[in-house]
């Protein structure tokens, strides 16, 4: 249980801020113990409950998308599909590399010259409404290439997002609408996956309870962690955080070489 909160936690915080949620579990989930480094359900159900952070911060936006905005609904499925092709492609065959520590220590470093190059890119002055096709494709590649652990989604596409030439507050808005069709695939498919292996009779490595307080804490932090990004974004400071991923990343790289990793 206690393992899980600290997950949960690091969850909500690193699934906003572009600092890689995803690389951080691996990392975290190698050090703590096997079981934990081996649970995709304990990965999807927390990132489950960063999804209703972005739910709650986000709502009137996706109002906004059933009513006035609907133009922007086409776009987030043209986005959405290089993350579902990439991603299936890369569970059913490649699958190893989403839980390899090293690999999320070198991705760690990647996404701090992203965050350096964000710094860099002048003010834009471009809406996400007036987006198109062939732009929300391009994010979306930059979405796919999160999969890999280490690499920030929230930094990814907001750089996407600002070299297509989308303002900040507009590439940080459709950054978080396009992860609520991924997050939500995900999720439903790691659910139908729970529920098969619980009919064929495979013991769970966690318990519901241990679940729901995982989502829990990941939900409650993720809404802090969102708002931190909103409020730091404004400002233009993602780029501090390159500060965090390429020394986290040299550590973990270093610790990898060294076997105690």
């Amino acid at each position: 249980m206690i393992e899980t909160i600290i997950l949960a936690i690091v969850q909500g915080i690193a699934e906003f801020l572009p600092i890689s949620s995803s690389g951080h579990l691996v990392i975290l989930g190698a050090m703590l113990s096997d079981a934990q480094s081996e649970s995709p359900t304990l990965e999807i159900i927390l990132h489950a409950g960063t999804l209703g952070s972005i739910l709650v911060i986000f709502w009137r936006r996706i109002l906004d998308l059933l009513t006035s905005d609907r133009r922007v609904i086409p776009l987030l499925v043209v986005g959405t599909i290089p993350a579902v092709v990439v991603g299936l492609t890369i569970k059913s065959q490649f699958g190893w590399i989403l839980k390899n520590p090293m690999l999320a220590g070198a991705m760690l470093i990647v996404t701090g010259v992203m965050l350096i190059v964000l710094g860099r890119l002048p003010a834009r002055q471009r809406a996400y409404r007036d987006g198109s096709y062939w732009g929300a494709f391009v994010v979306g590649c930059f979405q796919a290439f999160a999969i890999l652990p280490g690499i920030s989604r929230s930094g990814s596409t907001i750089l996407g997002g600002r070299l297509l030439g989308l303002k900040t507050d507009d590439a940080v808005t459709f950054s978080f609408l396009l992860a609520i069709p991924a997050i939500s695939g995900a999720t439903v498919l790691a659910i139908k996956d729970l529920v098969d292996e619980v009919q064929e009779g495979v013991p769970m490595d966690h318990s519901i309870v241990e679940l729901t307080i995982g989502a829990l804490v990941a939900f409650g932090v993720g809404i802090f962690a969102l708002k931190w990004l909103i409020g730091w974004s404004r400002q233009e400071r993602l780029h501090w955080f390159a500060g965090w991923c390429i020394p986290a990343g040299v550590l973990v790289l270093g610790l990898c070489f060294a076997g105690l990793v």
